[in-house]
């Protein structure tokens, strides 16, 4: 199955490594800079989705993770993740000294 969507993707430095994350799968994965974790984690999305296909799974899994079907203008179906809100929110964080 193939389809193309418009997934949130968080990319972050955590040490001296890149992270990619989506929330809409929480999958995530790391590279020596963005370029890499960014054409890493294209590779992983299609491994995922692929294994997803080959199992069967694909409609309960992305059902499970919010992902709702929905009727291109051409007639077919295809998948729309859900919508992710990033916001900045003050939190008090206690220290140990």
């Amino acid at each position: 199955m193939k389809f193309n969507a418009n997934l949130s993707v968080s990319i972050f430095k955590q040490g001296k490594r890149f992270i990619a994350y989506s929330p809409a799968l929480d999958i995530a994965t790391s590279g020596k800079n963005e370029s890499e974790v960014k054409k890493r984690f294209g590779q992983l999305i299609q491994t995922f989705l692929e294994e997803l296909d080959e199992m069967g799974t694909t409609e309960e899994v992305l059902s499970e993770f919010g992902w709702k079907k929905h009727k291109e203008s051409s007639g077919l179906k295809s998948w729309m993740p859900p919508v992710i809100s990033t916001q900045s929110l003050k939190v008090t964080i206690p220290t140990t000294t």
